[in-house]
């Protein structure tokens, strides 16, 4: 006899108390960190003609319970108001400095560039895109969770993302707030959750940044998770189960570039490729591969039937030599299958979607932006 409804709820109910049960609530509300114990931050702001959210973002980094940081905001050669605007700030503060680009740098290059600035004596580096804020508690919680923990090289938590009402960076189950760096990459290899966030939204050990020259990979639009995963390689993940920062939509130019190359689907195989032999069994690695690159493929037909041209086919056979797959005639044609029959069973949104494309792939847009 199938349980009703009410009997469900109540067998739920009973499961999460036995958990609760076991949870001790002070894991869960880290104790704030007395001054004398508060080990320095380095807060690394990359910004780009960012006059419309900078004092906000700013103001956000002043107003932490947590005082014992530094900040460096690294101005990318801004056209607009930008740097008169940080120096407003660190007129007044001596904790703010500012770094002004020589040149223009690309976004990762720029961010590679940008996280470089930390100070020598930094435990750990908070980056705060230009766009973004944090909660006024956020670095104590983090710091506070990594100073217990010191396994942990990388601290996430929730985040407001966008619109302000989606609350992201979901997949590390409550109550836990430390789960091993293997844990943390498997729930993003196998469920596709990402609960390391943005960079606005993690907390990283300096010693891993200062590991490596280009602490992101440069070849990578969607580099700043793959940088989690190499971490998370040789240390736990931490998690703190509360709202902590807020993360805008990314900057337009960046956006509409990643969006018209598809390219996210890209980074879920470079994160599999590159790191889902270490972290999953080889039958997990092998199912999984094949699922990812069938949905892959198919996109990379979808982009090609919308006419998004030669750009968008060498970009994605660039990036495939990349990581060791050549395109792949046979898999490019079942996508077109794959896409052919989607666009039967959905007549209009494939008619909406490819005229919303053509437009932009007459115009032939410029790429090369960064914030």
């Amino acid at each position: 006899m199938e349980p009703s409804s009410d009997e469900y709820l109540d067998e739920r109910k009973i499961a999460f108390y036995k958990v609760i049960s076991h949870y001790h609530v002070p894991d869960f509300y880290t104790q704030p960190l007395n001054p004398p114990e508060q080990p320095l931050v380095s807060v690394i702001t990359p910004v780009y003609n960012g006059e419309e959210f900078l004092a906000d973002c700013i103001e956000s980094i002043l107003a932490q319970t947590y005082q014992n940081w530094d900040y460096i905001i690294v101005n990318n050669r801004s056209t607009d108001r930008t740097l008169e605007i940080a120096k407003s700030y660190s007129d007044r503060d001596p904790r703010i400095r500012i770094h002004d680009n020589v040149s223009f740098l690309p976004i990762i290059q720029n961010h590679n560039h940008a996280i470089r600035q930390i100070s020598p004596q930094s435990k750990y580096c908070k980056v705060v895109l230009a766009d973004d804020w944090l909660f006024p508690e956020c670095m104590m919680k983090m710091v506070a969770l990594a100073e217990q923990h010191p396994s942990v090289g990388l601290v996430g938590a929730y985040g407001l993302y966008g619109d302000g009402v989606r609350i992201m960076w979901r997949g590390v189950p409550f109550p836990h707030s430390v789960i091993s760096g293997r844990e943390a990459c498997r729930i993003r290899l196998l469920q596709g959750l990402y609960p390391f966030g943005s960079p606005t939204a993690t907390l990283i050990r300096s010693d891993f940044i200062r590991k490596q020259h280009d602490f992101y990979d440069v070849g990578n639009l969607h580099a700043d998770s793959t940088a989690c995963f190499r971490i998370l390689q040789e240390a736990d993940f931490g998690f703190l189960h509360q709202v902590l920062t807020f993360t805008r939509s990314q900057d337009e130019s960046h956006a509409t570039f990643t969006e018209k190359m598809n390219s996210i689907h890209l980074s879920y195989l470079t994160e599999l490729i590159q790191f889902g032999s270490r972290c999953l069994d080889a039958n997990e690695y092998e199912t999984r591969l094949t699922d990812r690159l069938s949905v892959y493929y198919q996109v990379f037909a979808e982009g090609l039937l919308q006419m998004r041209g030669k750009q968008y086919f060498e970009f994605h056979r660039k990036w495939l030599d990349y990581l060791g797959i050549p395109v792949s005639a046979w898999s490019l044609f079942r996508g077109f299958c794959g896409a052919l029959l989607s666009g039967l069973a959905h007549p209009i949104k494939a008619f909406k979607s490819i005229a919303r494309r053509w437009p932009s792939a007459r115009q032939g847009q410029k790429h090369e932006h960064s914030r």
